[in-house]
């Protein structure tokens, strides 16, 4: 995670958590669904909820996303897939008919 924490889901401190998936860092979609929460952030605290984006990107490249976007919430770094496929958002891509 960006903290240097290690994430468990379990003993969270807020009484809601948020993840939210998304496939690498700098790309259009994945840029403007971050903003998206990082824009409603607020809202989200106030319902006491916490917010983390998860993507199979480095922490590094997580570090200079969040930096480079004003990131208020950590992002977690799932490069082994263990986080997406416990949620089951890994799903084979089709793209032109080819898998």
């Amino acid at each position: 995670m960006t903290s240097g924490q290690t994430f468990q889901l379990s003993g969270r401190p807020a009484k809601t958590t948020v993840l939210f998936f998304y496939p690498k860092d700098n790309t259009p979609g994945c840029t403007t669904e971050n903003m998206a929460f990082r824009d409603l952030h607020d809202k989200f605290q106030a319902a006491g909820a916490e917010i983390y984006g998860v993507s199979r990107d480095s922490l590094r490249s997580h570090e200079n996303f969040k930096a480079k976007l004003g990131l208020p919430f950590e992002l977690i770094s799932d490069p082994e897939e263990a986080l997406c496929q416990a949620f089951g958002v890994m799903k084979m891509k089709k793209m032109y008919g080819k898998d």
